[in-house]
């Protein structure tokens, strides 16, 4: 055999680089070995575009058609257009009618100026008592309002009680809109977004009290939480590019910080997000610096809040705060350990403690060297609710007498139920908190899992945006099995998962991983479910509740108050400029906007001294431990019995109302 010979091969000194030029080879290295991506073909990238496209359409159409509906229901129901003036006036109820009744004093006002000195200087609404009425009852909605209808020469084409409704409609349409985003964002089909507008839609009754009350704080401000969390849902996907990671950032500094303007209950809520997220950083190792970037959007809202809320010290007393705060510290102590150690998990655990610790602490600590004295009753009816203390005061248990207050109804989950909603919001909960924790006890575990999740892996419970709305609905849902009132937080919430589950191919891929299924390609029968399940419960909704809203909308009905309108009429003709009217706070409230006039107390119970009013009207001090030998006080009144005879002279009445003018001559004193 005949042997080739190589080429000699020698060993030499490496000769020494520059640093500039070493770095500069390393980049060079780091660039050569980052694979370029692909640029998509142009059929994909149309089929991503006309997706996003119809889906946008989809969104911005479905909160159109809301808004339109609301107009037209809210038409038929009080027929609006025949209506004079004071009629439509009475159709705002209790604290509704304060509301609207300032957003009629800002157009009567000279000026824009002169209108909010006039509010936040008010001592023409209750008497012998000046309040800043923009701070204390949260006016920012009619002071926007206002202006608007001004600035854009509205007054010469439509009557202002149309702009007001009209701009909350408006807002109705942006809330179903920012729903049907969410769920879209979650599932990645814009058929999620329709399911979740047509349960929103059908359990109205539930998800929204627009048709009871139109110019309620929570109409005004939860649209604008409803953008936020979209715009949060977004942020902490894995798979967004930067520009779209700042476009939700924006969105959501805006989205939170008019939120917290709107409603003066809104930082309890957003304190409750808070929470979602320290779990979720806490759970999840990959999102921890965008959950930091929220904590910021937090303390700027709260800092800005309390500037131009005009110091508004509930702000900083408020639990929310504290938390962002003890987060904030908490990472700055943390130390930089390997993950996945023991050390790590047992740091995980203390970080919690202290983050725990340090909440309670300074939150007791504002609380002693912060004067308030702002949602004091709240945490009051909240010991009382919950067993923690009892009471004879008669304000909390006036409250706890609220149907509002009370726990759910069997018939709210007859509803739900009867629409299919409840059924599979269940299923999606069950599947995506049992994945979630399956996923976090592999961490715990100290098991490797892949960064970017596919369809194939089935761990739907390991995207961060997921962790965080099941947490976040646990917590909601918690609370709305206790105090009814919640359920308008909680129920348009289901709605939004429970479409984003069922459209979901990821929980579907999720479910059959743990059944093994073998026989059918699962990730094909995945796709076929996610398309199948929605369109058959949206074609079982049309054909069950679609006749049912037509119905409603052909349905002929008329606010029909004969009385009322008496009794305003003859306040505004025959009443003393200087009267004060005392009675129940949901009258006074229709008093004050339809007549002007002083009243004793307001329907709002956010003022301990109004709640005060409220009691001194209601009831007499003492107990009631025995049936009284006296009659009721104001049957004896109405019959002329002696001796209120002597106090009480009658100007008025109808067949509803009695009116009684106090003698002043003779003295109450014995």
């Amino acid at each position: 055999m005949a042997e080739e010979e190589g080429p000699t091969v020698e060993l030499r000194q490496r000769k020494k680089l520059k640093s500039s030029e070493n770095k500069e080879s390393v980049k060079e290295e780091k660039i050569s070995d980052t694979p370029i991506p692909e640029r998509a073909p142009k059929h994909v990238l149309f089929q991503r575009f006309a997706k996003i496209f119809i889906g946008c359409l989809a969104a911005v159409t479905s909160g159109m058609m809301y808004a339109l509906y609301l107009s037209a229901y809210h038409e038929r129901k009080f027929w609006f257009s025949n209506r004079q003036e004071l009629e439509r006036e009475i159709t705002f109820q209790g604290d509704s009618a304060i509301y609207y009744s300032y957003y009629k004093d800002m157009l009567k006002a000279p000026s824009f100026e002169r209108g909010v000195y006039e509010l936040t200087h008010n001592n023409k609404t209750v008497s012998l008592k000046t309040i800043n009425a923009v701070q204390q009852m949260s006016l920012y909605p009619e002071l926007i309002a206002s202006v608007l209808y001004q600035a854009t020469g509205s007054n010469e084409i439509i009557e202002p009680v149309y702009f007001y409704i009209g701009i909350v409609f408006g807002l109705q349409g942006i809330y179903v809109t920012a729903l049907f985003v969410t769920s879209w964002l979650m599932s990645g089909t814009w058929l999620a977004g329709m399911l979740t507008v047509a349960w929103f839609i059908i359990n109205r009754v539930d998800t929204t009290r627009i048709e009871y009350s139109i110019p309620l704080r929570e109409n005004w401000a939860l649209p604008y939480f409803a953008c936020q969390i979209a715009a949060l849902t977004g942020y902490l996907k894995s798979n967004l590019n930067t520009y779209g990671e700042r476009f939700c950032y924006l969105l959501m500094s805006a989205s939170t910080y008019t939120f917290m303007m709107m409603w003066e209950y809104s930082h309890y809520l957003l304190f409750l997000q808070a929470i979602s997220l320290f779990l979720l950083d806490s759970f999840s190792l990959e999102q921890s610096d965008k959950v930091h970037e929220v904590y910021k959007i937090y303390i700027f809202s709260l800092f800005l809040g309390y500037l131009l809320q005009f110091e508004n010290s509930a702000l900083l007393v408020s639990p929310l705060l504290s938390l962002v705060v003890a987060l904030m510290l908490a990472k700055c102590l943390q130390l930089n350990v390997k993950k996945g150690t023991f050390i790590a998990k047992i740091m995980k655990v203390i970080n919690f403690y202290l983050v725990c610790t340090l909440t309670v602490t300074l939150n007791i600590m504002m609380k002693m060297f912060v004067p308030h004295k702002e949602n004091g009753h709240m945490l009051k009816f909240l010991e009382v609710k919950f067993g923690l203390n009892m009471t004879k005061n008669f304000t909390m248990n006036w409250l706890l007498c609220q149907e509002s207050l009370q726990a759910p109804s069997q018939d709210f989950f007859l509803r739900l139920t009867q629409s299919s909603l409840l059924p599979f919001y269940i299923l999606v909960l069950i599947i995506c908190f049992l994945s979630m924790m399956q996923v976090i006890f592999r961490r715990i575990g100290g098991k490797s899992l892949k960064e970017t999740i596919t369809l194939e892996d089935g761990r739907i419970g390991g995207r961060p945006e997921i962790i965080y709305h099941v947490i976040h609905t646990i917590l909601l849902g918690s609370l709305a099995m206790v105090i009814e009132g919640l359920k308008y937080l909680w129920t348009p919430y289901v709605c939004m998962l429970a479409a984003f589950g069922v459209c979901s191919p990821e929980l579907w891929m999720t479910l059959f991983k743990w059944l093994r299924l073998r026989t059918v390609h699962p990730v094909l029968l995945a796709l076929i479910l996610s398309m199948a399940v929605p369109t058959i419960i949206g074609l079982s909704l049309w054909k069950e509740f679609f006749p049912r809203l037509m119905t409603e909308l052909m349905e002929l009905q008329e606010f029909y108050d004969p009385d009322t309108v008496e009794l305003m009429t003859w306040i505004k003709r025959q009443a003393p400029v200087a009267a004060v009217f005392a009675g129940s706070p949901q009258l006074m409230g229709a008093i004050k906007l339809c007549t002007g006039w002083m009243v004793t107390s307001l329907p709002l119970y956010n003022d301990d001294d109004l709640l005060k009013r409220n009691e001194n009207v209601v009831c007499e001090e003492g107990d009631k431990l025995t049936y009284s030998k006296y009659g009721r006080f104001c049957h004896e009144v109405k019959i002329n019995y002696s001796p209120y005879v002597n106090y009480f002279t009658r100007v008025y009445w109808n067949r509803s109302y009695f009116v009684y003018k106090i003698n002043t001559v003779i003295s109450f004193q014995s």
